[in-house]
């Protein structure tokens, strides 16, 4: 099982994700995740306390940003996902660099997916439909408006627990 740093939403950007899962749900596309919006920093096997530790001080010195969500877009594979994906600005880059600062050499099995330069910052809409269903749920979507998501707070989470918050 693995563990995450995650940024967490605001009421109101997460009702707008939220929305946006009801409206899949309601055209038989669901599969999306049904827990809470938010955008992954980093994934690894284990993210031990010291780890967290080091994460938590990072981020007391970096300003929490706003994450636009802005692009519908697609990862290819297996099980293809349609992603709201985020703009990249220096304040989430920042954020994001922090916390790999922080984890680096400290948590076993490191997803390479969110190390900077491969990361690309996205709230998942669908996961585990076909590609139909996922070019389905694109032309579904496309004429979402943007979300501005206010940062609620960054924790680690795993599949099995109640978030550790790091920040809120």
């Amino acid at each position: 099982m693995a563990e995450s740093v995650e940024l967490f939403f605001d009421d109101e950007a997460e009702h707008a994700v939220r929305k946006l899962w009801r409206r899949l749900d309601d055209a038989g596309l669901s599969g999306g995740p049904r827990d809470r919006p938010r955008v992954t920093l980093a994934s690894a096997r284990t993210i031990p306390k010291g780890a967290r530790d080091a994460v938590r001080e990072e981020l007391r010195y970096v300003s929490l940003p706003d994450v636009w969500l802005y692009t519908l877009g697609t990862f290819p594979g297996e099980e293809p996902n349609l992603v709201f994906a985020a703009v990249v600005d220096t304040e989430l880059l920042a954020v994001h660099s922090a916390v790999h600062d922080a984890l680096a050499g400290r948590v076993s099995q490191a997803s390479a997916y969110y190390f900077p330069g491969a990361w690309v910052p996205h709230c998942v809409l669908t996961q585990g439909i076909p590609s139909t269903g996922v070019a389905e749920a694109f032309e579904l979507l496309r004429d979402t408006a943007p979300v501005r998501a206010r940062t609620h707070g960054i924790a680690v989470t795993t599949s099995s627990d109640d978030p550790d918050w790091l920040t809120l």
